[in-house]
C-alpha cells in the first residue's frame, strides 16, 4: 500500500495503483496521464484526465508514476481514506473507505466498530461526515465526529436520535455514549449553529 505524504491524507492500495497504471496505459494515445479524485465520501467519483485538465487551486501529487489531481473541497472531504479497486463476481471499480481498527481483544467493542462502518457511518457520509470508536471503558464507549459533523449545529440531535440509538441496539452492554469531539475547532461543520438559530436540528 502507498501513502501520499502530500494533503490530503490518502492510500492507494497496490492493486489501485496497477489498475489505474493499466487504464492510463489503454489511454495514453488520446494524451491521458492522469487521475482525478471528487466528491466525498458519500459520492465520491474517479476518472482519468489529461494534464491539461489540471485547475486553478488543484492539488497535484504524484503516486507510483502517474499525478493524481484534487480540487481542495474534495480534498478535505476524503482525507485519510483508502482508495481501493475490488473485483468480484458481483462488481468491478474503484471505492474510498476510512480504513478501520480492530479490537480483536474487545468483542463488545468490535460490534461497536462494526455498526459504526456499516450503519452509522454510511449515514453521516451524505453530509461529508464521519464518526470513529476511540475506546471502551466498561459499559460505556467514547467516539469521535469529523469531516461535517465536527462543529455542526445538528451534532447532538446526531448523537443522541441516532448515533447512540443504533450502538445501543447492536451492543446493549453498551449503557453511555460520550462524545469527544473538540467541536470549536470544526472549519466545515454541515449545519453551523448560526444557520440554525441556535436549535439542534437534523
Amino acid at each position: 500500500m502507498s501513502t501520499v505524504s502530500n494533503v490530503p491524507n490518502l492510500k492507494f492500495t497496490d492493486i489501485t495503483i496497477e489498475r489505474v497504471q493499466h487504464f492510463i496505459k489503454q489511454q495514453e494515445s488520446r494524451g491521458v496521464s492522469a487521475l482525478r479524485i471528487a466528491g466525498n465520501a458519500a459520492k465520491p467519483k474517479l476518472w482519468l484526465v489529461k494534464d491539461e485538465d489540471l485547475m486553478d487551486g488543484d492539488i497535484k501529487f504524484q503516486v507510483a508514476d502517474f499525478d493524481v489531481f484534487i480540487d481542495p473541497t474534495s480534498a478535505e472531504s476524503l482525507d485519510g481514506m483508502v482508495v481501493d479497486f475490488v473485483q468480484d463476481v458481483m462488481q468491478a471499480g474503484f471505492k474510498l473507505y476510512y480504513p478501520s481498527p480492530t479490537w480483536d481483544d474487545d468483542p463488545i467493542a468490535q460490534k461497536v466498530q462494526d455498526v459504526i462502518d456499516q450503519e452509522i457511518n454510511p449515514g453521516v457520509a451524505s453530509h461529508g461526515g464521519r464518526v470513529s470508536l476511540v475506546k471502551r471503558v466498561d459499559d460505556s464507549v467514547h467516539i469521535a465526529l469529523g469531516g461535517g459533523c465536527q462543529g455542526c449545529g445538528a451534532a447532538d440531535v446526531t448523537l443522541k436520535q441516532g448515533i447512540e440509538v443504533a450502538i445501543k441496539k447492536a451492543a446493549p452492554e453498551i449503557k453511555y455514549v460520550f462524545d469527544v469531539t473538540d467541536h470549536a475547532s470544526g472549519e466545515n461543520p454541515y449545519y453551523s449553529k448560526d444557520d440554525m438559530g441556535g436549535q439542534s436540528a437534523l
